[in-house]
Parts: structure tokens; C-alpha cells; sequence
């Protein structure tokens, strides 16, 4: 990948509300040939969206879980995503290798909403869980391209 194109997705990465004339003035680049750019990164399919990030701990979900999920019954596996994406404070769901067969983030506010929600995904979901929760995100949301170094 050429480093302009680099240099443009590792800005749009943190600021995907950036201008093209602010993309412009940090690439060197006109603001027409940086919005040339950004439109052809997204026509190849490096640029998949743009979304606001939210604030869980001002919307009161202060409290991150990632919580493992094993079908109790194995022909039951294919269930699981249909029934956790229908819960509000379920963020992600993973299929993943190993023990269990998915890994879910989940967003609430207290311990005893934490608990409710385990309760309703066992029943819901019939499946065991193994919840790991957050104490502190160290970092989060990292871009996958980093600016080219110069030089």
C-alpha cells in the first residue's frame, strides 16, 4: 500500500470526521486529490464505515464483561448468536476456538445487572458462561494502520 494511502487511513482511523482539506494539509495532498483518495479507499473496500463512538460509562453501562459461552447441547451451537444479539448490552459476539464456542462483550451498569444478564443468557441461550470482567481498558479501538515513519 502506498504511504499516502496509509498515512490517510491511520488519520481517518482516529478522527473518521476529519476534513479532506484537514486530510489535505497532513499528506501534502490538495483537498480534492485527498478526497480522490479517500473515496478510492473506500470504492476497495479499506474503508468499511464510519460510526460514531459512544460513551458506555456516560450512557451508565460503566461495567465491560467478556463472557464465554458453551452450548449445553452441541447441536444447539448454531442458536447462541441469533438469541445474544438480541440483548441491548451485548456489543460484540466472537465465534472463537477452544473450550467454548463463543465470546460475547457485554455493557451493563452494576454487578446485579451483570448477573441478570448471565441469568437471562443461560436460560435464553442454553448454555454454561465463564465471565471475565474489565477493571481498566488499557487501550481500545487501536487503528490496524499506523502512520508510515518517515525517513
Amino acid at each position: 500500500m502506498e504511504s499516502t494511502d496509509q498515512q490517510i487511513l491511520a488519520l481517518l482511523a482516529r478522527d473518521g470526521r476529519m476534513s479532506y482539506t484537514d486530510i489535505g494539509r497532513s499528506t501534502g495532498l490538495s483537498t480534492s486529490a485527498a478526497q480522490q483518495r479517500v473515496r478510492r479507499l473506500e470504492a476497495r473496500g479499506l474503508i468499511d464505515g464510519y460510526a460514531a463512538r459512544l460513551n458506555p460509562e456516560a450512557l451508565g453501562r460503566n461495567l465491560t464483561a467478556f463472557i464465554a459461552l458453551r452450548p449445553l447441547d452441541p447441536a444447539e451451537d448454531e442458536a447462541v448468536p441469533g438469541v445474544v444479539a438480541g440483548l441491548p448490552e451485548v456489543t460484540a459476539c466472537f465465534s472463537v476456538a477452544g473450550d467454548s464456542s463463543y465470546l460475547i462483550e457485554a455493557n451493563v451498569g452494576t454487578p446485579a445487572e451483570l448477573d441478570a444478564l448471565l441469568t437471562r443468557i443461560r436460560s435464553a441461550a442454553k448454555v454454561t458462561t465463564e465471565t471475565t470482567v474489565v477493571l481498566t481498558t488499557i487501550f481500545r479501538d487501536r487503528p490496524l494502520v499506523n502512520e508510515p515513519e518517515l525517513g
